[in-house]
């Protein structure tokens, strides 16, 4: 016991839960609220100068937290308040109707009195515009070789949301998008809650357009920490369904690549909302592929473009009047 309290100080546990906050959006009528209850833990603001010794216990450390599946949640916009049971990975979501409220306050309603729980807050975001962009994350925007098991690894554990790099132009293309068009940003990825914060701190730090992000609800371990980004991306698809319902009268642009199957998911989204999709831009990452009759399939019925780098995503989008 007294060797296994040394190992969780070294680690950073911290003997307390504490509710984690993810998403607080509004599309004007309604609130949608979604985070998760944890094991708290102590963890440091990366540096851009930080070795990968430091990266790696990082890593360590945001893996150790346990979910905390089966507790309530108090919800509270206003004087509105909605109680929720976290689900077996510790995830909590809801609806709420919309007032014109700056934050929600989100409290774990503890089962033993002698527990200690952190509260937190988060400022709703109120999205109204008409066109939004989705876009996909790793080998995406940020370099991750999700198709190699071994470099996308080692990437994930040994670097942080300063050191990790982006496709070269991304920066320029998202902010031509949103500023010149208005376009709303939305971020879908196989990426799991536990690297919300990573990804929050790379778009900042690469001056990248923010926006509500959307990762896989699994949760990830240590034991399995080699599985994040990994497995189904069915998600993907149940994720980008809840924006076109949760904004109805909003149409979209799909950004993704070939890697992690977004052309057959994006392709789905075409077939069932075929007003709804304006483009699909599709970074190829095996430009071998690029001949196959699935791809021209979608190329010449639905209004997908195959591209090998943002530059040309940038002359298409400019050459189509999407910026």
């Amino acid at each position: 016991m007294a060797f296994w309290n040394v190992i969780t100080r070294w680690i950073g546990k911290l003997d307390k839960i504490q509710v984690e906050p993810f998403l607080a959006v509004s599309n004007g009528q309604e609130l949608f609220v979604k985070g998760r209850v944890i094991s708290a833990y102590k963890q440091s603001r990366p540096r851009a100068k930080n070795n990968p010794l430091k990266n790696i216990l990082a890593t360590i450390r945001r893996y150790s937290v346990s979910s905390i599946p089966g507790v309530w949640v108090e919800v509270k916009v206003g004087e509105k308040i909605e109680r929720v049971l976290t689900d077996d990975e510790g995830v909590f979501e809801c609806f709420l109707p919309f007032h014109e409220e700056r934050t929600v306050m989100m409290t774990v309603q503890p089962e033993d009195p002698d527990w200690n729980c952190d509260d937190s807050e988060m400022e709703i975001q109120k999205i109204e515009k008409k066109l939004g962009l989705i876009s996909d994350i790793d080998d995406t925007i940020l370099i991750s070789h999700a198709t190699a098991i071994g470099k996308k690894f080692w990437l994930s554990v040994s670097k942080n949301a300063y050191t990790r790099r982006p496709f070269p132009g991304v920066s320029e293309f998202y902010q031509k998008m949103v500023r010149d068009k208005g376009y709303e940003m939305f971020y879908v990825s196989s990426s799991d809650w536990s690297l919300f914060d990573l990804i929050r701190d790379f778009l900042q730090f690469r001056n990248i357009p923010l926006g509500p992000i959307l990762l896989k609800d699994k949760h990830i371990n240590l034991k399995n920490i080699w599985k994040s980004g990994g497995g189904s991306h069915q998600h993907k698809l149940e994720k980008i369904h809840f924006l076109l319902r949760f904004f109805p009268e909003m149409k979209f642009i799909l950004i993704g690549d070939s890697g992690q199957h977004d052309p057959e998911i994006y392709a789905e989204i075409c077939h069932e909302y075929p007003q709804r999709v304006m483009a699909v831009f599709i970074r190829e990452i095996h430009p071998k592929h690029s001949e196959s009759p699935e791809r021209k399939e979608m190329e010449e019925e639905l209004d997908f473009h195959f591209i090998q780098s943002t530059q040309e995503a940038i002359s298409l989008a400019e050459k189509l009047q999407i910026i």
